[in-house]
């Protein structure tokens, strides 16, 4: 497996996810679940992403500025879910803040698969792609548990 396949696991988990959410009513126990499994999922994502493959990144010149982008794009997304952790999720509010967040979760993918992963690519050797894969892997599951 490479960087790119394990990244995308996760992806199509948020893409779910993320859906799911917005397809929820009120204060109920599905939209609890809902919210903590996307929450988590970002969170574990987002970390094991930075330090496993942005990082790396920014030792290339071409990679430096893809990378901000979108760890940017992280900063947003949790500060939506800050946003959400501080609201009642019975509140009007909560729905329209999960919507956002759900359509930044989709553009920030869709942009790091159509756009990154190919400038990525280009920048990383097949075996950089596949140690980066193992150690995003490891530290995304330290992150879940």
């Amino acid at each position: 497996m490479n960087i790119f396949e394990a990244l995308r696991e996760s992806h199509d988990r948020q893409r779910e996810y993320a859906e799911l959410l917005v397809q929820t009513k009120g204060d109920s126990a599905e939209r609890k679940v809902a919210y903590e499994r996307l929450k988590a999922e970002l969170q574990a994502h987002e970390t094991a992403e930075e330090r496993c493959f942005y990082i790396p990144l920014m030792a290339h010149d071409n990679g430096i500025d893809l990378s901000r982008h979108a760890i940017s794009e992280h900063h947003e997304m949790d500060e939506m879910m800050e946003e959400l952790d501080q609201t009642e999720m019975s509140n009007p509010g909560w729905l329209v803040t999960a919507k956002r967040l759900s359509h930044k979760v989709r553009h920030h993918l869709k942009e790091e698969e159509q756009k990154f992963f190919q400038a990525a690519g280009k920048l990383l050797t097949s075996q950089q792609k596949e140690l980066l894969a193992d150690q995003y892997l490891s530290e995304y599951r330290k992150q879940l548990s």
